[in-house]
């Protein structure tokens, strides 16, 4: 189940990252490098900082099978998805889900406190996100006003609230991703956002 959903994030964060690259008129290998760096970018980061090398990505080549087939399917189907706009929404909502329980568990395998298992997974989660966008010469959207990291640091609480009431692993991974992907799917449709910081510049 675990292996599964980690497998799923991937594909979906490489899709997020195709979606992406399509509308800055890349060509295919430049697509292809923003999808690999979106799905393998948080949990690059997230082995290195907690010396596990080599890195998840060059351990098991069926991460890159998976990027790879992520990158063919939304070059088969690019029309379509480019109809959807929710389509780059969808499959990073589903990433940030996926990837923010994969941090915590890789945390809790190393003995981190819980508070820093939240902090990885958050790091696992919106790295590769900040990758793709800097790439794309884009605004990170973890800078922006959207709800998006702080909904992994809540997910990362709910996760160990169940886990201290010992819930079957495989219900508290679908737990933990439906409520990260629900509170995103709801912040975007009712427009949640945090208040920002400063004052605006009038011109």
């Amino acid at each position: 189940m675990f292996h599964l959903i980690d497998l799923i994030g991937t594909m979906a964060f490489a899709i997020s990252g195709v979606l992406t690259a399509f509308h800055k008129r890349l060509d295919p290998f430049g697509v292809f490098i923003i999808a690999f760096v979106t799905a393998v970018g948080g949990g690059t980061l997230r082995d290195m900082l907690i010396g596990r090398t080599p890195v998840g990505w060059m351990r098991d080549v069926n991460y890159v099978y998976v990027i790879g087939l992520g990158y063919i399917i939304a070059l088969l189907f690019r029309r379509k998805l480019d109809r959807l706009r929710t389509s780059l929404f969808l499959f990073d909502t589903i990433g940030l889900g996926v990837f923010t329980l994969i941090g915590l568990e890789k945390g809790i395998e190393v003995h981190l406190h819980p508070v820093i298992c939240i902090a990885l997974g958050t790091m696992t989660a919106c790295f590769g996100g900040v990758i793709r966008d800097i790439l794309c010469n884009e605004i990170p959207v973890i800078f922006r006003r959207e709800i998006y990291a702080t909904i992994c640091i809540f997910g990362g609480v709910v996760f160990f609230a169940l886990k201290y009431f010992q819930i079957n692993n495989d219900l508290l991974y679908l737990i933990t991703s439906l409520v990260i992907i629900t509170i995103r799917l709801l912040a975007v449709k009712y427009k949640w956002y945090l208040p920002t910081l400063g004052k605006e510049v009038i011109s």
